[in-house]
């Protein structure tokens, strides 16, 4: 017998969200951790809204923001308004971020709204740290071996946004300037100023850009620690440094694999004055020879670290193809440091996911 063609809407339903999702959905337990990690910020949630209690009508929880950005990094969405028009008609994305099926959507100005007050109050580094936290329970790091390295990320503003900083060619077309050098030191950027002109090689073109920064550890890969800064040709070493000083434990010697970039004698006595063996790369060919001797690479364990290291490449790719982090969509240091950290808990958390396939007692 045919069925009739037709479509009758039921005034009201039982079906839940939760029968939509299978229940070995790749995002079940990633959702399961994200809640777990959220409610242990129920106090800053609190604290972040503290100034604003005078009445009126109640905020988007930060809680179901925070899952929604998380949803923009993991399925490459790319704009907050399409994020939203997808959370309006998918259930999917309902159920992650905990909206009933007749609940309305907010605005997609909520997220800019909101972004200025999850930085001042480290929202998404203490999600970041949550995940680190879950991965060492599961035994999933060492704690003793890491690796350590830079990534370029191209900023939000064009060639045409760089200016005098004197102001001398306010008069001037903005495309209007070919065959004109142009510096960090004489020109700066109207769109971002806090965005450096800054390139990979010789025969790349230098872009307004900030730099992104990620320690791993060489167990699984997972990030540890995460910052961006301002593109320039040192900060890849220093902010390194900062990151090892984190992990450093006294009485207890750690190692960082590195690349060639890191060959230098300033990195080198840095993390030996932090109790970190530095297994970099040897670069020979730079001026003076490398700071690394036979009495670093004898040892077998610089041979794993260099094995080992480039794994963090996988981060950076994964942030670049499936994350927002080849070009933020955001300005301002700030905002740069927010969408990268967001970016490398997003990964964590696939790595935790995949971790605990292979493992089941990890998912514990």
């Amino acid at each position: 017998m045919r069925g009739a063609d037709c479509y009758n809407e039921s005034l009201f339903t039982t079906v839940r969200l939760e029968d939509f999702v299978p229940a070995n959905h790749p995002l079940r337990p990633i959702r399961t951790w994200v809640n777990d990690a959220l409610s242990t910020m129920d106090a800053k949630f609190s604290a972040m809204y503290e100034a604003d209690v005078k009445g009126g009508r109640p905020s988007i929880a930060p809680g179901k923001l925070m899952r929604a950005m998380l949803l923009q990094v993991l399925y490459s969405v790319r704009s907050e308004r399409q994020l939203v028009e997808q959370i309006q008609y998918n259930l999917l994305f309902r159920w992650f971020v905990g909206l009933a099926i007749e609940d309305s959507v907010w605005n997609h100005s909520v997220f800019s709204k909101n972004r200025d007050r999850l930085i001042e109050h480290d929202a998404v580094t203490d999600l970041f740290n949550a995940t680190v936290e879950m991965a060492d329970r599961r035994g999933l790091l060492s704690g003793e071996h890491f690796s350590v390295d830079g990534t370029l990320i191209q900023a939000w503003a064009g060639h045409k946004s760089l200016r005098r900083k004197d102001g001398s060619d306010d008069g001037k077309p903005p495309e209007d300037w070919r065959g004109e050098p142009r510096s960090n030191d004489t020109h700066e950027s109207t769109t971002d100023p806090e965005s450096r002109l800054y390139r990979k090689s010789n025969v790349a073109p230098a872009l307004p850009s900030f730099q992104g920064h990620v320690l791993t550890d060489n167990r699984h890969g997972l990030v540890v620690n995460v910052k961006a800064s301002t593109a320039d040709g040192t900060s890849e070493r220093e902010v390194a440094a900062q990151m090892l000083a984190d992990v450093a434990k006294p009485g207890k010697r750690v190692t960082v694999g590195a690349d060639k970039a890191y060959d230098t004698k300033s990195f080198v006595k840095a993390c030996r004055d932090l109790n970190v063996t530095p297994h970099v790369a040897q670069n020979t060919n730079r001026r003076g020879g490398s700071a690394i001797d036979e009495r670093t690479t004898r040892h077998p364990g610089y041979e794993v670290s260099q094995r080992r290291r480039k794994r963090i490449e996988q981060c950076f790719g994964w942030g670049k193809v499936i994350g927002p982090i080849r070009q933020v969509m955001v300005r301002g240091l700030d905002k740069v440091d927010q969408v990268l950290t967001l970016t490398m808990a997003a990964y964590n958390l696939t790595r935790l996911r995949s971790l605990a396939n292979l493992r089941p007692r990890c998912a514990q």
